[in-house]
């Protein structure tokens, strides 16, 4: 779990723009951020197994 205080400030807008990064809401995770899902490996992986997110499926071959 991130601080509260890294999560409350990646939320806010930012002096410049470059300075913007993405962090998980759920967890507050800053890294393996997937912009798609707008969530962070983890939590992804989770939300998948649980059924929560439409059109994921286990990959097999």
């Amino acid at each position: 779990m991130a601080k509260t205080s890294l999560r409350v400030k990646a939320t806010r807008t930012p002096k410049f723009k470059v300075r913007a990064y993405n962090r998980c809401p759920l967890c507050g995770r800053a890294r393996a951020y997937f912009r798609r899902f707008r969530m962070c490996r983890l939590c992804l992986r989770q939300n998948a197994h649980r059924g929560v997110l439409p059109g994921v499926v286990k990959a097999s071959w």
